[in-house]
């Protein structure tokens, strides 16, 4: 965090008014990858109790026992019928060996995120967020997400919201911790 604080100070005011941001780590595997793909273009509140109601549903969330629920069970515990073909494509592609989570904790990011991206329904922001929140990785920055070009545009006073590309350019001045960068950002959007 020093490193990014000397940087740009903005950041040391984030960690000054309401101090380090949490980890918000998560266990890497298939119930993260879930949650991940639930919390799509959705409130984190409103993906938690779809998540929450699953576990009820089925137990361990684990592929074989997601792929015992039909389209009408995952609607009634929240899924869309988009993400619920997308964590069922993703629960069959595990089964069939066509990805291996674990192996993934060893590959650069680069590989990782290509791999997990090969899955209908992973993106680069559902890549990109497993990767900094269950591989914690240092440097990866989740350039879709909403809620960190906002708090940008806050911090900055910014008139208008910078678009993906612009974000990615700006957040190359904060390599090697651009993870770091993208939890104080949403620290900062979440204290406010």
């Amino acid at each position: 965090m020093t490193y990014l604080s000397d940087i740009d100070p903005d950041f040391a005011r984030i960690n000054a008014a309401y101090g380090p941001p949490p980890l918000w780590a998560r266990l890497p595997g298939f119930p993260t990858l879930v949650r991940i793909i639930l919390e799509q273009q959705v409130s984190l509140a409103s993906a938690g109790a779809a998540f929450s109601k699953l576990e009820g549903a089925i137990g361990a969330v684990i592929p074989a026992t997601f792929l015992t629920l039909d389209d009408d069970e995952l609607k009634k515990i929240g899924f869309s019928r988009q993400k619920a073909g997308y964590c069922r494509g993703l629960a069959i592609a595990i089964i069939e060996n066509r990805i291996d989570l674990a192996a993934l904790e060893s590959m650069d990011d680069a590989s990782a995120r290509s791999a997990l991206m090969q899955i209908k329904g992973i993106g680069p922001w559902t890549a990109d967020i497993y990767l900094l929140m269950a591989l914690l990785r240092p440097d990866i920055w989740p350039g879709g997400d909403l809620a960190l070009a906002t708090a940008y545009q806050s911090l900055k006073g910014l008139a208008t919201r910078p678009d993906v590309d612009e974000l990615e350019r700006i957040s190359q001045a904060w390599r090697p911790w651009r993870a770091v960068s993208a939890r104080l950002l949403w620290h900062y959007y979440l204290s406010q």
